[in-house]
């Protein structure tokens, strides 16, 4: 499966100058390779609505969708699939319920979860947090480019930094072999989501030259 996750959209409709579904499109337009939806305090029939609006959107420009924790969500609107934490379901009945297609994402904080996620088949990882986040309350000690170098090359497969990444350190992360950064406050909380989009881009694609 070939994965590509330049930049990781995650959507915090408490940062969020917009609903959810319009910072997606916004997001899209600017060029975003993933969205993942993100939602702790909605009911299942709204995450179920909201999650079928986005993945509408994504679908329109061949985006990857996918789902934070609730593998139930993520079936109802057949997203591309699911990122699950360390709490979550484990990975090997995610899988048994989500079927050998779909996409399964896992949060690590240290080389030994990303070899335990790695072994149990997920398809790529959210290293987790690189630096102080404030969007994630429970991220614990941020790891620092140390952690992306060694779960980077402790597995073969995709992986993703996330925490506290924003424009001014992004290319450190990439350069300690992330395949893809995720921006959340850096990115949801400007006026202009499309403009910060593709303007993170071009820096990205500016490592990859």
């Amino acid at each position: 499966m070939n994965l590509e996750f330049d930049l990781y959209f995650i959507t915090d409709r408490g940062l969020s100058l917009k609903p959810d579904v319009e910072v997606v499109a916004d997001a899209l337009t600017g060029g975003v390779s993933v969205v993942q939806y993100r939602e702790k305090e909605y009911s299942t029939e709204k995450m179920v609505e909201t999650a079928l609006m986005i993945k509408k959107l994504c679908s329109e420009k061949k985006c990857l969708f996918l789902v934070n924790d609730r593998i139930d969500v993520a079936l109802a609107c057949d997203a591309d699939g699911v990122h699950l934490g360390q709490d979550d379901l484990p990975c090997e009945i995610a899988r048994r319920l989500l079927g050998p297609d779909k996409i399964i994402g896992i949060t690590v904080r240290d080389v030994g979860e990303a070899l335990d996620a790695w072994k149990a088949g997920a398809d790529y990882l959210g290293v987790s947090p690189i630096y102080t986040t404030s969007t994630k309350l429970d991220a614990g000690e941020p790891g620092g480019l140390n952690l992306m170098r060694e779960v980077k090359s402790a597995v073969k497969i995709p992986c993703v930094g996330i925490g506290g990444i924003n424009e001014s350190n992004m290319i450190d992360v990439l350069k300690a072999g992330a395949d893809g950064v995720c921006m959340i406050s850096a990115v949801v909380s400007n006026e202009d989501v499309t403009e910060t989009v593709k303007r993170v881009i071009r820096k990205i694609e500016s490592t990859r030259t």
